[in-house]
């Protein structure tokens, strides 16, 4: 198989990996509930949430390595902030992880009623975090590679135009719940993610079942 194959291929199925997050909104709604601290139970909903989450921000910044050596021969500096830009979304992922795996120990450690505005404090930071790691910072990253593969026509220019013209669709729904405009949970703050997970959705089988456009690749190992 062909180094660009293997790329695209090895590319292609982390794309489609960081989709396992879906259910994860779901789930956290036990662990996020207002008197969930002073309930009862198993955890089992908020660990396999937070494992999800963790599997998503490690698929995320492979994503951005494995495609480095591909996106380079085009632009090396804008392909460097891509890998930039996952990292500080992944790294914001592990943190918003780490807010509500805390409500979780506080709740096993039976600290009760005291430590109930500690997990609403908790929840909040975590909603906080959840809007920058995953409606801004992944509309920055698919900006800059839908941008990329377009010059590079390593895939067909229409898809990458999904990419391009969702990122600031999605950056207009963060600042409009950032400031207060529409509720974080909102109907229409969700419609606006769908043309980026559109995008990397496509994109992810586009690589696994096509891969990049042979010319294209030609091209960009003629020009280096």
């Amino acid at each position: 198989m062909k180094t660009h194959r293997k790329i695209s291929l090895t590319a292609g199925l982390l794309y489609v990996l960081t989709f396992v997050s879906i259910p994860t909104l779901a789930l956290y709604s036990q662990v996020k509930g207002a008197n969930y601290i002073l309930s009862s139970g198993p955890d089992t909903r908020a660990v396999i949430s937070g494992l999800l989450e963790i599997i998503v921000a490690l698929a995320g910044i492979a994503t951005a390595v494995v495609l480095f050596p591909m996106l380079k021969k085009k632009n090396e500096s804008a392909a460097l902030g891509l890998v930039a830009a996952r990292i500080l979304e992944s790294g914001m992922i592990f943190i918003g992880v780490a807010f509500l795996s805390t409500v979780v120990v506080l709740r096993r450690t039976g600290v009760g009623a005291d430590a109930l505005a500690s997990s609403h404090l908790l929840s909040a930071l975590y909603d906080r975090t959840f809007l920058l790691s995953q409606s801004f910072m992944p509309a920055i990253c698919d900006l800059i590679l839908g941008i990329l593969l377009f010059k590079s026509r390593l895939i067909p220019r229409g898809l990458a135009m999904v990419g391009i013209i969702g990122a600031p669709i999605l950056i207009v729904s963060y600042l409009t719940v950032l400031f207060g405009g529409v509720e974080q949970h909102a109907k229409i703050s969700g419609a606006a993610a769908f043309p980026v997970a559109l995008f990397e959705l496509s994109l992810g089988l586009w690589l696994i079942f096509k891969g990049f456009n042979p010319k294209a690749v030609a091209d960009l190992e003629s020009a280096n």
